[in-house]
């Protein structure tokens, strides 16, 4: 299906590390809290409350102000049954939505190949960052993979012909294995495809203007260059991105790195949308964001240690803002293997509601069952 200029677009946002939720969501009205953290404690007076139990982390003003307008959504608690400790096996969970095997296949990749089953746009889904996120993999669908927007295109350096002419010997080095087996025939289409995508993404930043400046940061940058491709209407339906490799793994030096993570988030968030604002381009954008997993409830005396549950966030002009689930109890005897808060929302219901009322899917395939969905579209 070719997509229009009004059809929903979702940017991804992954906080790689695992998020501190205590730190970011503080329960400031708990005394446990204090308690249990003795040295990561924020004053109640610098907490941005958002009611009587919680508020955001005095870093995240920008955030802040999409709660005042009705525009963030706070989900609470967020995790899965039987949480693992490991960056890399949560993670594949969280982007395969399989909890109890070895996933291939990404739940974004399955949105993908249901939005363009005929597979007439290389763009409906591009990736910003090193690799390709295994959210976005599907057998059969390309998805491009930017390193940095301003300098991509396999092709940049061959103009008119000279760039035609490569794509077909491209194409035509892979023809004599046509046939014999699947593996080269994914290769080749998808290698033309990446190709087709990288020659298309390097026009973006020409035909973009733009009266906001964004921060040089990783994220600052990624998140101009979602702008950029979702501006330049190549019909880009998903948008995913990654914070700089496992910068929110805060096992030391945590109050002043976790702030300054969340204060480069925020405010490359806040210059986004007012981007997208700007062009006109906001009403249709859900922005997701959410990180592996969380930290444990006490403090190791500088940061914290590998977690279970944390809070994700969505942003978008559309989004009902509001705190959704509640917030895992702190009692000693709560606890789970050791100093972890025990997850009361599963992360699937959140993928469930973008998948159905985001982009009018059936959800079960997607997310591999029937999980209630979050009201916050």
């Amino acid at each position: 299906m070719v997509s229009t200029q009004n059809d929903p677009v979702l940017a991804v946002l992954s906080l790689s590390g695992g998020n501190d939720g205590i730190h970011t969501v503080i329960p400031y009205a708990n005394p446990l809290y204090r308690d249990f953290r003795p040295s990561l404690s924020v004053p109640e007076d610098q907490v941005l409350k958002l009611n009587d139990e919680v508020g955001l982390n005095p870093s995240m003003g920008p955030l802040k102000r999409f709660w005042d307008e009705g525009k963030l959504a706070v989900f609470l608690g967020i995790g899965y049954p039987n949480p693992s400790y490991s960056h890399f096996r949560s993670m594949d969970i969280w982007h395969t939505c399989e909890p109890d095997t070895i996933g291939t296949e990404g739940w974004l990749g399955k949105v993908i190949a249901d939005l363009d089953p005929n597979k007439e746009n290389v763009l409906t889904g591009v990736n910003f960052g090193r690799g390709l996120p295994r959210a976005l993999a599907k057998e059969g669908v390309p998805v491009a993979s930017v390193g940095n927007l301003e300098t991509y295109g396999l092709l940049s350096g061959i103009q008119g012909d000279q760039r035609n002419d490569a794509l077909d010997v491209f194409g035509q080095m892979y023809a004599p294995a046509i046939g014999t087996g699947y593996a080269m025939d994914y290769i080749r289409s998808t290698g033309i495809d990446a190709l087709k995508g990288a020659d298309i993404l390097a026009t973006a930043p020409h035909t973009y203007t733009s009266n906001v400046e964004y921060s040089g940061t990783v994220v600052g940058q990624y998140m101009k260059n979602i702008a950029q491709t979702h501006l330049a209407e190549f019909g880009t339906r998903v948008l995913f991105t990654t914070s700089p490799y496992n910068g929110f793994d805060t096992h030391a030096a945590e109050a002043t790195a976790h702030s300054a993570l969340w204060s480069d988030v925020s405010d490359s968030v806040e210059t986004f949308f007012a981007d997208l604002r700007e062009h006109g381009k906001a009403e249709n954008t859900l922005l997701f964001l959410f990180s592996e997993f969380g930290r444990r409830v006490f403090d190791n005396g500088s940061g914290t240690d590998h977690g279970a549950a944390s809070v994700a966030f969505a942003v978008g002009e559309t989004v009902k803002g509001g705190i959704y689930g509640v917030y895992p109890s702190m009692e000693r005897s709560d606890h789970i293997e050791g100093g972890n808060l025990a997850p009361t929302m599963d992360f699937r219901q959140v993928y469930a509601t973008i998948v159905e009322d985001w982009f009018g899917q059936d959800p079960v395939p997607v997310v591999g069952g029937n999980f209630e969905k979050i009201p916050f579209l």
